[in-house]
């Protein structure tokens, strides 16, 4: 639900501004936004980048983006920004899968409609 995506959001806020402060990392910004990582029509990440940052930290890979992460990686440290992942290392192992399912909620979402499709991605999912 809308509830639980913000409730969720805010405790992610919460662990990357404690993840900044223990490394003793100044936060200018805190951007969020509720997106498909598989949504190129960010407009808050657009902006963000557009304000030429010099570190970005997020918790996932996947909640900068659902493809595509590897050109974020190179790109924007040739732009003179880091980009530092919370959780790198115990992402791996379920990548595969999340994405799979993004991938199969995005498609039937676009050929059923966003609840019908939702409602056949889960019984795809339950199938796997």
């Amino acid at each position: 639900s809308s509830h639980e995506k913000r409730a969720d959001l805010e405790r992610q806020t919460e662990r990357c501004l404690e993840f900044c402060r223990a490394r003793g990392w100044a936060v200018e910004k805190v951007v969020k936004e509720i997106a498909s990582g598989m949504n190129d029509a960010r407009p808050r990440l657009a902006k963000l980048l557009a304000s030429e940052p010099t570190r970005i930290v997020v918790e996932h890979k996947d909640r900068l983006t659902r493809f595509g992460f590897g050109y974020f990686e190179q790109l924007l440290p040739m732009l003179g920004c880091e980009l530092v992942v919370i959780h790198r290392d115990t992402e791996e192992k379920a990548d595969l899968l999340k994405d799979l399912v993004a991938v199969i909620t995005s498609f039937c979402c676009r050929l059923y409609g966003l609840r019908r499709g939702q409602r056949k991605a889960k019984e795809i999912q339950e199938r796997l």
